[in-house]
């Protein structure tokens, strides 16, 4: 099963969580002191906001898959549409570590499809020492060149 994922920044984000908790009539299923997580079973949806980001609304829209076969697929119709392909890999971002690529819509908006692989105890761990290597993970931040990324995540 595919899953919908959106991530939202916010400014207050205890405030966030009651409207959202309102909304879905659900608690998170993950808070830390920047982030908060739903897993929705109706309709199936990842919905996180974090206090990480440049401004609030929509950092990133994306698609979770249940097994690396669903992931390969999204990933073969992206390139099978010649769409700008960032490929991280297996990587940490947002207390988990996935396998992700993103794609960026002709709007500009970053698609992330990701399969998590578990959790883990900070937002992201920092990535080995690589001369260039951008340090920061999630959405790319240009509508047209994948490797650029913000400093947010899902």
């Amino acid at each position: 099963m595919k899953r919908f994922h959106v991530h939202l920044h916010v400014d207050d984000l205890n405030r966030s969580i009651g409207f959202y908790s309102q909304l879905f009539a659900a608690q998170p299923a993950r808070i830390e002191i920047d982030y908060a997580k739903w897993m929705l079973e109706d309709p199936p949806v990842n919905f996180a906001i974090s206090t990480r980001g440049s401004k609030p609304g929509i950092d990133h829209l994306g698609i979770q898959t249940d097994d690396a076969d669903e992931l390969s697929a999204l990933k073969a119709r992206a390139q099978a549409a010649d769409m700008a392909l960032l490929d991280e890999g297996t990587t940490t971002c947002c207390y988990a570590r996935s396998e992700k690529h993103w794609v960026t819509d002709p709007q500009g908006v970053a698609w992330e499809y990701f399969h998590t692989l578990g959790n883990i105890p900070v937002f992201n761990e920092p990535a080995p020492a690589v001369p260039g290597a951008a340090a920061a993970c999630c959405a790319p931040s240009n509508g047209h060149t994948a490797p650029k990324r913000a400093s947010s995540c899902c």
